[in-house]
């Protein structure tokens, strides 16, 4: 096996279990079970030597990318070929993080944003310049507590000013809606409340570019769950969200309530 992968490209399966180090670490955390972590990593191994012998290098088998965007149940029936190769999409992975609520979700095809409204609000849509004042529920798409935060309840929405760059892309987007080419995402209006799942590159993966990242709300890019809370918010955000030692980083789920003027 490793003979015919070595002439099909110069990648060798020594490179590639040491790129997978982090990959790795990142699974003891999802999967405490010594049998699902070995599962789930050969399967990754795998998938790597086989996407070396298939033409065009297609994968046979999940690659770490999409086991991330998986819940645990679901990476282990794929690595274990208990079920279809559908599992492993990102559109099941996406329909798994709706299911509570029952709600099918849209896609953009331009940004990847995912939406579905629980609630149409009414009157006009806030602009770039507004204030915008949401209250809203977290989660990851994975973990074993994929539930991180939520302002419900506790008095204190969520506000910033549109387009003054202290949140997260994906918030705006399913706020304003899109423009353009993609005009698939209509705008929210005041008393709406909207399901979104925000792919990495619309979240928080500024955060690791930085320097010194401070992971702290109002000095890093927010929704930041506050530091002081005894829920563990926090500290289960900073594990998906603003860890070097993770540089994967999960999607977002996000319930979001807009609110009107206040």
């Amino acid at each position: 096996l490793c003979s015919s992968a070595s002439h099909a490209s110069s990648l060798s399966l020594m490179n590639i279990v040491k790129r997978e180090t982090t990959f790795v670490s990142l699974m003891k955390y999802y999967f405490p079970s010594p049998a699902a972590l070995i599962i789930v990593v050969a399967s990754v191994l795998l998938g790597h030597v086989s996407g070396l012998q298939q033409p065009g290098g297609t994968h046979r088998f999940p690659t770490r990318r999409t086991i991330l965007s998986l819940p645990p149940k679901a990476v282990i029936a794929a690595a274990t070929g208990a079920s279809s190769a559908a599992v492993i999409s990102t559109s099941s992975s996406s329909a798994n993080a709706a299911t509570p609520n029952g709600l099918i979700l849209n896609k953009s095809s331009e940004s990847g944003l995912q939406w579905a409204d629980a609630k149409r609000g009414t009157g006009q849509p806030l602009k770039p310049g507004m204030v915008a004042s949401i209250d809203y529920s977290m989660a990851s798409t994975v973990g074993r507590q994929p539930q991180i935060y939520t302002t419900k309840d506790k008095g204190v929405p969520y506000r910033w000013t549109i387009g003054d760059g202290s949140t997260i892309a994906g918030i705006e987007l399913a706020i304003l809606g899109s423009s353009g080419d993609d005009d698939s995402i209509p705008p929210m209006l005041p008393g709406g409340i909207r399901r979104v799942i925000i792919p990495a590159n619309l979240g928080y993966q500024s955060i690791l570019n930085e320097k010194e990242p401070k992971c702290v709300e109002g000095k890093d890019i927010g929704p930041i769950p506050p530091k002081n809370n005894s829920d563990g918010g926090y500290q289960r955000w900073y594990q998906f969200y603003c860890n070097p030692r993770i540089p994967y980083q999960p999607d977002i789920v996000l319930d979001i309530k807009l609110y009107g003027k206040r």
